[in-house]
């Protein structure tokens, strides 16, 4: 077997890689702005590589990618399933593998809490793969942070070459994330970017879209040919903003982004239906009652009342405002209402099990609605 030197020019996706004690941990936020806030669930979130992928071109016909993954585990939950690693060959998935050892990290929603402990590495094998020159891509899991330890090959390996495929920047939620798909290349992000034969560059970040400046300058210095923004839901889970507020931070984030993308196709998408928060602000909370019958839920807190506060009938609104006031001058922005990729039908037939995030199904659903929106308007 053949050791293989892990570094920048093999990832697709990430936008640091940090060297570790014993290997390489990859980032979907740069150093620098990590450095920005101290939040320990964006710190986990933007180190879970949702849309990073190992990318090779070999004659192997056996890889080795030698891994330590982070486990989650809720109190009071199921356990979670192991992540995916799904292995693309020139284009298509041809296998699947899941490290079942690594650290775990226990979370208490209840008291808010976290505690990590380290465990062992594991070693996730793709076999068979034939002697013939080709390109594979190892997406790694999407919703469990892993540290890269070694890889192994049969034949020598170099990296894959760039493509000249455009590229899609996207900055959104636990949603975009991929919270609640089966497996990395199943997420509605890369769904959608398959379908549209673009290259994605995934910023959802679970629990995280919240209009942070930091991810706005980080967008900006990036290369893009699309451009796109799902805002909403994790300002109302959060109840981080009033609607005061709401408007001009809207404003700020696309100002920064046009700063260094004047002219690229600019989406501002807003929320799928969630509808225990369409009418009802947050926080969300725990729902416990769910919790004592071994599931995850979720509801809402805050007093509907309150006009002061964020719905997601409120961002709605306030978001086709903005884009309405901004695009006489700004040809090249649109706004996607998200009930298009998951409205009231589609609840009706696939729930939100949780009632905040979409199964797998659903994001199926949602990538090829996306894609016929969107890249239909080419």
């Amino acid at each position: 077997m053949h050791d293989v030197p892990i570094g920048p020019e093999l990832l697709r996706g990430a936008l640091d890689l940090e060297r570790t004690a014993e290997g390489w941990l990859p980032h979907r936020l740069p150093a620098w702005a990590r450095a920005q806030c101290d939040d320990p669930q964006l710190a986990m979130v933007e180190a879970q590589p949702s849309g990073v992928r190992l990318a090779l071109r070999t004659r192997a016909d056996v890889v080795e990618l030698v891994t330590r993954p982070t486990k989650r585990i809720y109190l009071g939950a199921p356990p979670r399933p192991d992540g995916v690693y799904d292995l693309v060959v020139d284009g298509s998935l041809v296998a699947q593998a899941s490290a079942s050892e690594g650290r775990a990290i226990t979370i208490d929603l209840a008291a808010g809490t976290m505690e990590q402990v380290d465990g062992p590495t594991s070693t996730v094998r793709f076999a068979d793969l034939g002697d013939d020159e080709k390109v594979l891509e190892i997406w790694l899991p999407h919703d469990e942070t892993t540290e890269l330890i070694s890889l192994r090959a049969s034949a020598p390996v170099d990296a894959a070459p760039e493509t000249a495929r455009p590229v899609w920047l996207h900055h959104g939620s636990s949603i975009s994330h991929g919270s609640g798909a089966a497996h990395p290349t199943a997420t509605w992000p890369v769904v959608a970017a398959t379908a549209g034969g673009v290259d994605l560059v995934n910023l959802g970040f679970g629990g995280s879209a919240l209009l942070d400046p930091f991810v706005a300058r980080t967008m900006r210095d990036l290369p893009a040919d699309l451009l796109s923004i799902k805002i909403g839901i994790n300002l109302v889970n959060t109840d981080l903003l009033r609607r005061r507020a709401f408007a001009p931070a809207v404003h700020g984030f696309l100002d920064t982004l046009r700063d260094g993308h004047p002219d690229t196709p600019l989406l501002v998408v807003s929320p799928i239906l969630c509808p225990i928060h369409e009418q009802t602000p947050g926080p969300s909370a725990p729902d416990f009652s769910r919790m004592a019958e071994g599931r995850i839920g979720f509801r809402a807190t805050g007093d509907p009342g309150d006009a002061t506060r964020l719905t997601l009938a409120t961002i709605r609104h306030e978001l086709a405002a903005v884009v309405r006031q901004r695009t006489p001058g700004d040809p090249h922005l649109r706004y996607v209402d998200g009930r298009e990729l998951y409205g009231e039908a589609d609840h009706a037939e696939l729930p939100l099990p949780d009632d905040l995030h979409p199964d797998a199904a659903t994001h199926l659903r949602m990538g090829a609605r996306f894609a016929r929106l969107v890249w239909g308007l080419g």
